[in-house]
């Protein structure tokens, strides 16, 4: 077996298949994309359309996109970890990665990013609009998550490894708060969890370049 994953360890979507990696002792090769690796980069190019990371490369067969990568590696690499278990509890883990990848990451990152707009291109209504259906998300999850510590229940699957990031982030961009025990708590099991903690001290010593500012705390 020879998996190649390209990365960075700032990155969202890098840290979500890196808790599966990792939470599965899966042998890999990192290839940091990063300036002072510009072959990796290279190599990203040559298989992702856009140049967006993550990307794995398993026997020369590129795979991209995080939660594909981690359905991959289910079925070709796997582990003691069910990202997707079967029958219902799997489509609830799929139904809840897409939520947390699109409603709380996305509306994460359209708020976040727009500063890095260059000036006369940027949408302060987009970004105050993506702030208020982040506030939405977390009501919705609020009122929706299960009783058990994950998201599906007893299981760590799939989509608690897109959370563990997207909350991890949001949160810094607008917080959860004490209205919300339930999510927070949640929040506060991932970050607890061995995987997640190794995910965010990785990515620890990039902090400065979180657009906004990174809040004094996690």
């Amino acid at each position: 077996m020879s998996l190649e994953f390209y990365g960075h360890p700032f990155s969202s979507y890098t840290q979500k298949v890196l808790i599966a990696l990792w939470a599965d002792q899966t042998p890999f090769d990192y290839r940091m994309i990063a300036p002072d690796h510009p072959e990796n980069f290279d190599q990203l190019k040559r298989h992702s359309p856009y140049g967006m990371f993550p990307l794995l490369i398993d026997d020369g067969t590129p795979v991209f996109e995080s939660s594909t990568i981690i359905e991959h590696l289910q079925a070709h690499h796997p582990g003691p970890n069910a990202w997707i278990p079967e029958g219902e509890t799997g489509r609830r883990a799929r139904f809840l990665d897409r939520f947390f990848d699109l409603y709380v990451m996305g509306n994460m990152q359209k708020s976040g990013n727009d500063i890095l707009r260059p000036e006369g291109c940027r949408d302060p209504y987009g970004a105050d609009k993506a702030r208020k259906d982040l506030h939405i998300a977390y009501d919705w999850l609020e009122a929706n998550l299960g009783d058990g510590p994950w998201a599906v229940g007893d299981a760590f699957t799939l989509a608690d490894c897109a959370a563990a990031p997207s909350l991890f982030y949001a949160d810094w961009v607008e917080e959860i708060g004490p209205s919300r025990p339930r999510l927070q708590a949640y929040r506060a099991r991932l970050l607890a969890h061995p995987v997640v903690a190794r995910a965010v001290d990785e990515g620890r010593p990039y902090r400065p370049y979180f657009p906004l500012g990174a809040p004094d705390r996690d």
